[in-house]
C-alpha cells in the first residue's frame, strides 16, 4: 500500500522558513516522481516542486526559487525547504507520488498524503 506521510507544517512569520518532509512507502522510491503541492482557502490546487530520484525537478508556474526540493533516496523522503515565506504561501501542502516523469499536474498523481498546514503570519 503506498502511503505519503507529511509533516513540517505549521505557524511561521513572514520572512522565516520551513522545512517539510514527505515520508514514503509501499514502494520503490526509485520508479517514482515526487511532488509538493499547495491549496490555499478558496483555490484550486497548484503544483510547487516534483522530483525523481535521479534528481530531475520541475517547478510550478506560481513558485519563485523561494522554494527548493530535495530527496534522501536512502529514506525515501523529499523535503521542501521554503525560505523567505509571505503570507500568501498560506495553505495546505500535499505530497504526491505516481510512476513516471516529474509533472506539477494535479492529475498526473494518483496517490497523495493528508497533508500539512502551513500558516505565514504578516
Amino acid at each position: 500500500e503506498v502511503q505519503l506521510v507529511e509533516s513540517g507544517g505549521g505557524l511561521v512569520q513572514a520572512g522565516g522558513s520551513l522545512r517539510l518532509s514527505c515520508a514514503a512507502s509501499g514502494f520503490i522510491f526509485d520508479d517514482y516522481a515526487i511532488a509538493w503541492f499547495r491549496q490555499a482557502p478558496g483555490k484550486e490546487r497548484e503544483g510547487v516542486l516534483c522530483i525523481t530520484s535521479d534528481g530531475r525537478s520541475q517547478r510550478g508556474d506560481s513558485v519563485e526559487g523561494r522554494f527548493t526540493i530535495s530527496s534522501d533516496n536512502a529514506k525515501n523522503t523529499v523535503y521542501l525547504q521554503m525560505d523567505s515565506l509571505k503570507p500568501e504561501d498560506t495553505a495546505i501542502y500535499y505530497c504526491a507520488a505516481d510512476q513516471g516523469r516529474c509533472s506539477v499536474l494535479v492529475r498526473a498523481y494518483r496517490y497523495w498524503g493528508q497533508g500539512t498546514l502551513v500558516t505565514v503570519s504578516s
